[in-house]
Protein backbone atom coordinates (compact mmCIF):
# COMPACT_ATOMS: atom_id res chain seq x y z
CA UNK A 1 0.00 0.00 0.00
CA UNK A 2 1.44 3.49 -1.03
CA UNK A 3 1.57 6.34 1.35
CA UNK A 4 -0.01 9.64 0.29
CA UNK A 5 3.30 11.40 -0.69
CA UNK A 6 4.79 8.48 -2.62
CA UNK A 7 5.14 8.83 -6.42
CA UNK A 8 2.84 6.81 -8.56
CA UNK A 9 5.68 6.03 -11.10
CA UNK A 10 7.90 3.04 -10.84
CA UNK A 11 11.74 3.33 -10.78
CA UNK A 12 12.06 1.74 -14.22
CA UNK A 13 9.74 4.39 -15.58
CA UNK A 14 11.97 7.16 -14.23
CA UNK A 15 15.00 5.91 -16.19
CA UNK A 16 13.06 6.45 -19.35
CA UNK A 17 12.81 10.14 -18.60
CA UNK A 18 16.75 10.61 -18.93
CA UNK A 19 17.86 12.62 -22.06
CA UNK A 20 20.46 10.82 -24.17
CA UNK A 21 23.18 13.40 -25.16
CA UNK A 22 25.88 11.07 -26.57
CA UNK A 23 24.82 11.27 -30.18
CA UNK A 24 24.59 15.06 -30.12
CA UNK A 25 28.07 15.42 -28.52
CA UNK A 26 29.70 13.21 -31.14
CA UNK A 27 28.11 15.18 -33.94
CA UNK A 28 29.30 18.49 -32.39
CA UNK A 29 32.90 17.23 -31.99
CA UNK A 30 32.92 16.03 -35.56
CA UNK A 31 31.96 19.53 -36.70
CA UNK A 32 34.73 21.27 -34.59
CA UNK A 33 37.68 19.02 -35.61
CA UNK A 34 38.17 20.58 -39.12
CA UNK A 35 38.23 24.06 -37.54
CA UNK A 36 41.02 23.06 -35.14
CA UNK A 37 43.14 21.66 -37.96
CA UNK A 38 42.57 24.73 -40.12
CA UNK A 39 43.58 27.11 -37.31
CA UNK A 40 46.67 25.02 -36.50
CA UNK A 41 47.66 24.90 -40.14
CA UNK A 42 47.21 28.65 -40.46
CA UNK A 43 49.36 29.28 -37.38
CA UNK A 44 52.03 26.95 -38.76
CA UNK A 45 52.07 28.79 -42.08
CA UNK A 46 52.34 32.14 -40.29
CA UNK A 47 55.21 30.78 -38.16
CA UNK A 48 57.05 29.43 -41.20
CA UNK A 49 56.60 32.67 -43.12
CA UNK A 50 57.87 34.72 -40.18
CA UNK A 51 60.88 32.43 -39.74
CA UNK A 52 61.64 32.68 -43.45
CA UNK A 53 61.31 36.45 -43.47
CA UNK A 54 63.59 36.76 -40.45
CA UNK A 55 66.10 34.47 -42.15
CA UNK A 56 66.03 31.76 -39.51
CA UNK A 57 65.08 29.10 -42.01
CA UNK A 58 67.81 30.28 -44.41
CA UNK A 59 71.22 28.74 -43.61
CA UNK A 60 73.99 31.16 -42.56
CA UNK A 61 76.31 32.17 -45.40
CA UNK A 62 80.01 31.59 -44.73
CA UNK A 63 82.03 34.75 -45.45
CA UNK A 64 85.52 36.17 -45.14
CA UNK A 65 85.92 39.58 -43.56
CA UNK A 66 88.18 42.62 -43.72
CA UNK A 67 88.50 45.73 -41.59
CA UNK A 68 88.22 49.34 -42.68
CA UNK A 69 91.48 51.05 -41.72
CA UNK A 70 93.39 54.30 -42.01
CA UNK A 71 96.32 54.19 -44.42
CA UNK A 72 98.86 56.44 -46.04
CA UNK A 73 99.09 55.98 -49.82
CA UNK A 74 102.87 55.74 -49.54
CA UNK A 75 102.41 52.33 -47.93
CA UNK A 76 101.62 50.93 -51.37
CA UNK A 77 105.15 51.59 -52.68
CA UNK A 78 107.07 50.66 -49.54
CA UNK A 79 109.99 48.31 -50.23
CA UNK A 80 110.94 47.37 -46.69
CA UNK A 81 109.88 47.97 -43.10
CA UNK A 82 112.19 48.07 -40.10
CA UNK A 83 111.93 49.03 -36.46
CA UNK A 84 114.25 51.00 -34.24
CA UNK A 85 114.54 53.89 -31.79
CA UNK A 86 114.98 57.64 -31.97
CA UNK A 87 118.48 58.64 -30.87
CA UNK A 88 120.25 61.99 -30.57
CA UNK A 89 123.50 62.11 -32.51
CA UNK A 90 124.81 64.90 -30.24
CA UNK A 91 124.47 64.00 -26.60
CA UNK A 92 126.63 64.85 -23.60
CA UNK A 93 126.92 64.18 -19.90
CA UNK A 94 127.92 67.63 -18.67
CA UNK A 95 130.42 67.59 -15.80
CA UNK A 96 133.03 69.80 -14.18
CA UNK A 97 136.79 69.78 -14.78
CA UNK A 98 137.44 70.41 -11.10
CA UNK A 99 136.23 68.88 -7.87
CA UNK A 100 133.82 70.94 -5.82
CA UNK A 101 130.52 71.10 -4.02
CA UNK A 102 127.47 71.96 -6.12
CA UNK A 103 125.91 75.16 -4.80
CA UNK A 104 123.60 76.15 -7.67
CA UNK A 105 121.64 74.27 -10.35
CA UNK A 106 119.52 76.41 -12.68
CA UNK A 107 117.97 73.74 -14.95
CA UNK A 108 115.73 70.70 -14.69
CA UNK A 109 114.50 67.95 -16.99
CA UNK A 110 113.10 69.44 -20.17
CA UNK A 111 114.91 72.78 -19.85
CA UNK A 112 116.24 74.20 -23.10
CA UNK A 113 119.74 75.65 -22.89
CA UNK A 114 121.91 77.65 -25.27
CA UNK A 115 125.59 77.09 -25.97
CA UNK A 116 127.67 78.76 -23.22
CA UNK A 117 124.73 79.16 -20.84
CA UNK A 118 125.54 78.52 -17.17
CA UNK A 119 123.84 75.32 -16.02
CA UNK A 120 125.31 74.97 -12.53
CA UNK A 121 127.91 76.48 -10.21
CA UNK A 122 130.38 74.95 -7.79
CA UNK A 123 131.82 76.55 -4.66
CA UNK A 124 134.74 78.74 -5.78
CA UNK A 125 136.24 80.49 -2.74
CA UNK A 126 139.64 78.85 -3.16
CA UNK A 127 139.67 79.56 -6.88
CA UNK A 128 138.80 83.20 -6.25
CA UNK A 129 141.62 83.48 -3.69
CA UNK A 130 144.06 81.99 -6.19
CA UNK A 131 142.85 84.43 -8.83
CA UNK A 132 143.29 87.40 -6.47
CA UNK A 133 146.80 86.25 -5.58
CA UNK A 134 147.72 85.90 -9.23
CA UNK A 135 146.35 89.37 -9.91
CA UNK A 136 148.49 90.82 -7.08
CA UNK A 137 151.58 89.05 -8.40
CA UNK A 138 150.95 90.49 -11.84
CA UNK A 139 150.62 93.97 -10.38
CA UNK A 140 153.93 93.56 -8.55
CA UNK A 141 155.61 92.26 -11.69
CA UNK A 142 154.40 95.22 -13.70
CA UNK A 143 155.75 97.58 -11.06
CA UNK A 144 159.16 95.86 -11.21
CA UNK A 145 159.13 96.12 -14.97
CA UNK A 146 158.41 99.85 -14.79
CA UNK A 147 161.29 100.29 -12.32
CA UNK A 148 163.69 98.33 -14.52
CA UNK A 149 162.71 100.38 -17.56
CA UNK A 150 163.41 103.59 -15.62
CA UNK A 151 166.84 102.31 -14.66
CA UNK A 152 167.45 101.28 -18.26
CA UNK A 153 166.58 104.75 -19.45
CA UNK A 154 169.01 106.34 -16.96
CA UNK A 155 171.73 103.87 -17.86
CA UNK A 156 171.15 104.52 -21.57
CA UNK A 157 171.49 108.28 -21.13
CA UNK A 158 174.64 107.89 -19.04
CA UNK A 159 176.10 105.46 -21.58
CA UNK A 160 175.44 107.88 -24.43
CA UNK A 161 177.16 110.77 -22.59
CA UNK A 162 180.14 108.65 -21.70
CA UNK A 163 180.42 107.57 -25.30
CA UNK A 164 180.57 111.21 -26.51
CA UNK A 165 183.05 112.19 -23.82
CA UNK A 166 185.26 109.25 -24.71
CA UNK A 167 185.33 110.39 -28.34
CA UNK A 168 186.62 113.80 -27.18
CA UNK A 169 189.09 112.13 -24.78
CA UNK A 170 187.45 113.80 -21.80
CA UNK A 171 187.05 110.57 -19.80
CA UNK A 172 189.05 107.43 -19.51
CA UNK A 173 188.24 104.17 -21.19
CA UNK A 174 187.49 102.60 -17.82
CA UNK A 175 184.68 105.07 -17.10
CA UNK A 176 183.17 104.37 -20.50
CA UNK A 177 183.33 100.62 -19.89
CA UNK A 178 181.59 101.04 -16.54
CA UNK A 179 178.75 103.03 -18.13
CA UNK A 180 178.38 100.45 -20.91
CA UNK A 181 178.25 97.57 -18.43
CA UNK A 182 175.61 99.38 -16.39
CA UNK A 183 173.53 99.92 -19.54
CA UNK A 184 173.72 96.24 -20.52
CA UNK A 185 172.75 95.13 -16.97
CA UNK A 186 169.74 97.49 -17.03
CA UNK A 187 168.62 96.16 -20.41
CA UNK A 188 168.88 92.57 -19.15
CA UNK A 189 166.97 93.50 -15.98
CA UNK A 190 164.16 94.93 -18.10
CA UNK A 191 163.98 91.73 -20.15
CA UNK A 192 163.81 89.65 -16.97
CA UNK A 193 161.13 91.90 -15.51
CA UNK A 194 159.08 91.65 -18.70
CA UNK A 195 159.40 87.85 -18.57
CA UNK A 196 158.21 87.82 -14.95
CA UNK A 197 155.32 90.06 -15.97
CA UNK A 198 154.30 87.65 -18.73
CA UNK A 199 154.57 84.77 -16.29
CA UNK A 200 152.33 86.62 -13.84
CA UNK A 201 149.85 87.32 -16.65
CA UNK A 202 149.79 83.64 -17.53
CA UNK A 203 149.31 82.72 -13.87
CA UNK A 204 146.39 85.14 -13.63
CA UNK A 205 144.85 83.73 -16.79
CA UNK A 206 145.21 80.21 -15.39
CA UNK A 207 143.61 81.27 -12.12
CA UNK A 208 140.72 82.91 -13.97
CA UNK A 209 140.30 79.76 -16.06
CA UNK A 210 140.22 77.63 -12.93
CA UNK A 211 137.65 80.00 -11.49
CA UNK A 212 135.64 79.59 -14.68
CA UNK A 213 135.62 75.82 -14.17
CA UNK A 214 133.38 76.43 -11.18
CA UNK A 215 130.71 77.49 -13.70
CA UNK A 216 129.34 74.52 -15.62
CA UNK A 217 128.17 75.65 -19.06
CA UNK A 218 126.21 74.01 -21.87
CA UNK A 219 128.55 72.94 -24.68
CA UNK A 220 125.85 73.36 -27.38
CA UNK A 221 122.19 74.22 -27.84
CA UNK A 222 120.28 71.33 -26.27
CA UNK A 223 117.51 70.06 -24.02
CA UNK A 224 118.16 68.64 -20.55
CA UNK A 225 117.25 64.95 -20.51
CA UNK A 226 118.21 63.95 -16.97
CA UNK A 227 119.43 65.64 -13.81
CA UNK A 228 122.21 63.60 -12.22
CA UNK A 229 123.21 65.72 -9.21
CA UNK A 230 121.56 67.93 -6.61
CA UNK A 231 122.71 70.96 -4.67
CA UNK A 232 125.17 69.87 -1.97
CA UNK A 233 126.61 66.94 -3.92
CA UNK A 234 130.34 66.69 -4.49
CA UNK A 235 131.06 66.87 -8.22
CA UNK A 236 134.35 65.45 -9.46
CA UNK A 237 135.64 64.63 -12.97
CA UNK A 238 136.34 61.02 -11.97
CA UNK A 239 133.46 60.31 -9.59
CA UNK A 240 135.66 57.95 -7.58
CA UNK A 241 134.25 58.82 -4.18
CA UNK A 242 131.14 57.01 -3.01
CA UNK A 243 129.13 60.22 -2.61
CA UNK A 244 130.58 62.05 -5.62
CA UNK A 245 128.84 62.63 -8.94
CA UNK A 246 130.69 62.67 -12.25
CA UNK A 247 127.97 64.41 -14.30
CA UNK A 248 125.55 67.12 -13.31
CA UNK A 249 123.05 66.80 -16.20
CA UNK A 250 122.68 64.88 -19.44
CA UNK A 251 121.72 66.94 -22.48
CA UNK A 252 120.90 66.20 -26.10
CA UNK A 253 120.65 68.28 -29.25
CA UNK A 254 117.11 67.60 -30.51
CA UNK A 255 118.07 68.96 -33.92
CA UNK A 256 120.31 65.92 -34.33
CA UNK A 257 117.59 63.31 -33.75
CA UNK A 258 117.68 60.30 -36.07
CA UNK A 259 116.05 56.88 -36.13
CA UNK A 260 118.49 54.02 -35.71
CA UNK A 261 116.84 51.00 -37.33
CA UNK A 262 118.05 47.41 -37.64
CA UNK A 263 117.85 46.09 -41.21
CA UNK A 264 118.31 42.42 -41.96
CA UNK A 265 121.45 41.57 -43.92
CA UNK A 266 119.36 39.82 -46.58
CA UNK A 267 117.35 43.03 -47.17
CA UNK A 268 120.25 45.47 -47.24
CA UNK A 269 120.15 45.59 -51.06
CA UNK A 270 116.83 47.46 -50.80
CA UNK A 271 118.40 50.31 -48.82
CA UNK A 272 120.71 53.05 -50.08
CA UNK A 273 121.95 56.41 -48.80
CA UNK A 274 119.59 59.26 -49.64
CA UNK A 275 116.59 56.94 -50.05
CA UNK A 276 113.22 58.50 -49.03
CA UNK A 277 111.56 57.00 -45.97
CA UNK A 278 108.45 57.38 -43.89
CA UNK A 279 108.74 57.27 -40.10
CA UNK A 280 105.95 56.28 -37.72
CA UNK A 281 106.34 56.71 -33.96
CA UNK A 282 104.48 54.43 -31.55
CA UNK A 283 103.76 57.47 -29.40
CA UNK A 284 102.14 59.31 -32.37
CA UNK A 285 100.46 56.53 -34.38
CA UNK A 286 98.31 58.86 -36.51
CA UNK A 287 101.27 60.81 -37.86
CA UNK A 288 103.89 60.03 -40.49
CA UNK A 289 107.18 61.92 -40.70
CA UNK A 290 109.29 62.30 -43.80
CA UNK A 291 112.76 60.84 -43.55
CA UNK A 292 115.83 60.06 -45.62
CA UNK A 293 118.55 57.45 -45.17
CA UNK A 294 121.47 59.34 -43.67
CA UNK A 295 123.98 56.54 -43.16
CA UNK A 296 124.43 52.80 -43.42
CA UNK A 297 126.80 51.95 -40.58
CA UNK A 298 129.62 49.87 -42.15
CA UNK A 299 129.50 46.99 -39.70
CA UNK A 300 127.08 44.18 -38.91
CA UNK A 301 125.73 42.78 -35.67
CA UNK A 302 126.48 39.09 -36.05
CA UNK A 303 124.32 38.13 -33.08
CA UNK A 304 121.21 39.50 -34.82
CA UNK A 305 122.40 39.34 -38.46
CA UNK A 306 121.41 43.01 -38.90
CA UNK A 307 123.02 46.25 -39.99
CA UNK A 308 122.33 49.60 -38.37
CA UNK A 309 120.78 52.21 -40.67
CA UNK A 310 120.41 55.81 -39.54
CA UNK A 311 117.40 57.70 -40.90
CA UNK A 312 117.31 61.48 -40.61
CA UNK A 313 114.08 63.44 -40.03
CA UNK A 314 113.30 65.89 -42.83
CA UNK A 315 110.78 67.80 -40.71
CA UNK A 316 111.53 68.03 -37.01
CA UNK A 317 108.68 68.13 -34.51
CA UNK A 318 108.93 69.12 -30.82
CA UNK A 319 106.92 66.00 -29.94
CA UNK A 320 109.74 63.76 -31.17
CA UNK A 321 111.87 62.72 -28.20
CA UNK A 322 114.96 60.53 -27.78
CA UNK A 323 114.47 56.79 -27.15
CA UNK A 324 110.98 56.70 -28.72
CA UNK A 325 110.11 53.50 -30.56
CA UNK A 326 109.83 53.98 -34.31
CA UNK A 327 109.00 52.08 -37.48
CA UNK A 328 110.63 53.02 -40.76
CA UNK A 329 109.22 52.32 -44.22
CA UNK A 330 111.87 52.48 -46.95
CA UNK A 331 110.12 53.79 -50.08
CA UNK A 332 110.82 53.15 -53.75
CA UNK A 333 110.23 56.82 -54.63
CA UNK A 334 109.56 60.17 -53.06
CA UNK A 335 105.85 60.47 -52.15
CA UNK A 336 103.78 63.24 -53.69
CA UNK A 337 102.17 65.82 -51.38
CA UNK A 338 98.71 64.31 -51.82
CA UNK A 339 100.09 60.86 -50.97
CA UNK A 340 101.07 62.03 -47.51
CA UNK A 341 97.44 62.55 -46.40
CA UNK A 342 95.80 59.92 -44.22
CA UNK A 343 92.96 58.05 -45.99
CA UNK A 344 90.19 55.65 -44.94
CA UNK A 345 90.47 52.52 -47.10
CA UNK A 346 89.20 48.98 -47.47
CA UNK A 347 90.06 45.99 -49.61
CA UNK A 348 88.70 46.60 -53.11
CA UNK A 349 87.04 43.16 -53.22
CA UNK A 350 84.70 44.22 -50.39
CA UNK A 351 82.84 46.62 -52.71
CA UNK A 352 80.25 45.42 -55.23
CA UNK A 353 77.87 47.23 -57.54
CA UNK A 354 74.17 46.87 -56.79
CA UNK A 355 71.52 48.92 -58.64
CA UNK A 356 74.18 51.22 -60.04
CA UNK A 357 75.70 51.99 -56.63
CA UNK A 358 78.79 50.69 -54.88
CA UNK A 359 77.86 48.96 -51.66
CA UNK A 360 79.61 47.07 -48.89
CA UNK A 361 78.08 44.54 -46.52
CA UNK A 362 78.91 45.77 -43.03
CA UNK A 363 78.87 43.12 -40.33
CA UNK A 364 76.53 43.72 -37.40
CA UNK A 365 76.57 40.74 -35.08
CA UNK A 366 75.66 37.64 -37.09
CA UNK A 367 74.04 39.63 -39.89
CA UNK A 368 75.09 42.06 -42.58
CA UNK A 369 73.83 45.49 -43.45
CA UNK A 370 74.01 46.61 -47.08
CA UNK A 371 75.69 50.01 -46.92
CA UNK A 372 76.15 52.38 -49.89
CA UNK A 373 79.67 53.80 -50.08
CA UNK A 374 81.50 56.46 -52.07
CA UNK A 375 84.79 55.40 -53.63
CA UNK A 376 87.92 57.48 -53.88
CA UNK A 377 91.37 56.69 -55.25
CA UNK A 378 92.74 53.18 -55.61
CA UNK A 379 96.02 52.19 -53.96
CA UNK A 380 97.05 48.71 -55.02
CA UNK A 381 94.46 46.26 -53.66
CA UNK A 382 92.99 48.96 -51.41
CA UNK A 383 90.41 51.57 -52.34
CA UNK A 384 89.67 54.82 -50.55
CA UNK A 385 86.24 55.18 -48.95
CA UNK A 386 85.08 58.79 -48.64
CA UNK A 387 81.60 58.07 -47.20
CA UNK A 388 79.53 55.20 -45.86
CA UNK A 389 82.13 53.40 -43.73
CA UNK A 390 84.38 54.41 -40.87
CA UNK A 391 87.61 53.14 -39.41
CA UNK A 392 87.12 49.92 -37.46
CA UNK A 393 84.07 48.68 -39.39
CA UNK A 394 84.22 45.06 -40.55
CA UNK A 395 82.90 44.18 -43.99
CA UNK A 396 82.44 41.03 -46.08
CA UNK A 397 85.18 40.21 -48.57
CA UNK A 398 83.99 39.24 -52.08
CA UNK A 399 80.27 39.13 -51.18
CA UNK A 400 78.27 36.49 -53.09
CA UNK A 401 75.08 37.19 -55.06
CA UNK A 402 73.11 35.34 -52.34
CA UNK A 403 74.03 37.97 -49.80
CA UNK A 404 71.26 40.47 -49.08
CA UNK A 405 70.58 43.18 -46.55
CA UNK A 406 69.97 41.42 -43.24
CA UNK A 407 71.36 38.03 -44.37
CA UNK A 408 72.65 35.79 -41.63
CA UNK A 409 76.35 34.99 -41.91
CA UNK A 410 79.00 32.77 -40.44
CA UNK A 411 82.56 34.09 -40.38
CA UNK A 412 85.17 31.67 -41.70
CA UNK A 413 87.87 30.80 -39.25
CA UNK A 414 91.36 31.61 -40.55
Amino acid sequence: MRTPGESLMAPEDLSRLTIDKSDRTVRKRRRLQPLYWTAAGLLLVILLVSLYLTGRLVPAIAVDTAAVSRIYPSQTFSLLNASGYVAAQRKAAVASKITGRLISLSVEEGSRVKAGEVIARLEDEDARAARDQAAANLKSARADTAQMRAELQDADLNYSRKKQLLQRDVISRAEYDTAEARYLRARAAVAAAEAREKSAEAALKGAETSLGYALIRAPFDAVVLTKNADIGDIVTPLGAAANAKAAVVTIADLNSLQVEADVSESSLALVKTGQPCEIQLDALPDLRFRGVVHMIVPTADRTKATILVKVRFVDLDPRILPEMSAKVAFLSRLPKPEEQRLRTAVNASALVKRAGLFVAFKIEGDRVRETPVEKGETFGDLVEVTAGLKTGDRVVLTPSTRLRDGSRIKINEK
